[in-house]
């Protein structure tokens, strides 16, 4: 069974368009929340990612775009995009948004595995540091949890030790990999990165694909504002077949991109407020 992660494509068509053609063949798409706020598409990726499957968890700025988060606790730009998102959603897309689950949500078939949009103790904390996983991964009884959130591809780990890891990208514009073991009696939380608005310094898209028999991640795309090149490059991470069973995850990204939008929304001045 092989199961695309989507996460943070914050109505960014052109990404979600962008990850999906890049993606290695899958069975299954998980999406890890935050389908819409900041970018332009909110009904289009709506229908989009509604089109590819049913498993969902809802993510900070979904509950903002129906009224049900106080948008005081939003940066300025958020809540600007949160307030012109729910205008402009269409009244069916609304009530889906509205139906969406809270997470930690079990992936069927796999009780080993778990997905949230920001920790599985806490659906809007960020899991940013090993200090951020700590609890939750000594707390969890599930061995892998899919997070988003944060917008950074990467992850944590905990056995007898703990630690984070991180893919590293070294060139543009040509194929690489790199590679990940999934190690015995080890709990995971595991960030495919955002779709629509990376924050990990690379402007691609991110996603991942997790192979059950074996995690895959997965980066494509030109970033989400792009515009001229979208050759794609390849970033498979491979792990040894052992989580639960067997484990493997890859990414993909494209080429560098080679124009950007003059438009693109500023970052937020506070980093303590919700992104």
């Amino acid at each position: 069974m092989r199961i695309l992660l989507l996460s943070d494509i914050h109505a960014n068509l052109e990404a979600l368009e962008a990850s999906l053609a890049a993606a290695p063949s899958f069975d299954l798409v998980a999406n890890l929340g935050d389908i819409v706020g900041y970018g332009a598409s909110p009904n289009e990726v709506a229908d989009r990612s509604r089109s590819l499957g049913e498993i969902f968890v809802r993510g900070n700025h979904d509950k903002a775009a129906i009224g049900l988060i106080d948008l005081q606790d939003f940066n300025p730009v958020a809540g600007l995009a949160a307030l012109w998102t729910r205008d402009h959603l269409t009244e069916q897309n609304l009530q889906w948004l509205h139906a969406l689950p809270q997470g930690p949500v079990a992936l069927k078939d796999h009780p080993q595995v778990q997905l949230v949009h920001g920790s599985p103790l806490d659906e809007d904390e960020y899991v940013v540091s090993l200090g951020d996983a700590l609890t939750p991964l000594m707390a969890s009884s599930a061995l892998i949890t899919f997070f988003g959130h944060t917008h950074l591809q990467g992850g944590f780990f905990l056995n007898d030790s703990a630690d984070g890891f991180r893919p590293e990208y070294r060139t543009v514009g040509q194929a690489e990999s790199a590679c990940l073991q999934l190690k015995p009696d080890t709990r995971y939380m595991i960030n495919p990165g955002s779709v629509g608005q990376p924050r990990d310094g690379d402007w691609r898209a991110a996603s991942a694909l997790f192979d059950y028999s074996p995690p895959i991640y997965q980066r494509a795309w030109p970033p989400a504002w792009l515009l001229d090149d979208d050759q794609p490059r390849a970033i498979a991470l491979q792990s040894v077949p052992q989580v639960p069973s067997a484990s493997s995850a890859a990414l993909v990204r494209p080429s560098a991109i080679q124009g950007f939008l003059s438009t693109s929304l500023p970052e937020a001045s506070d980093s303590t407020a919700p992104l």
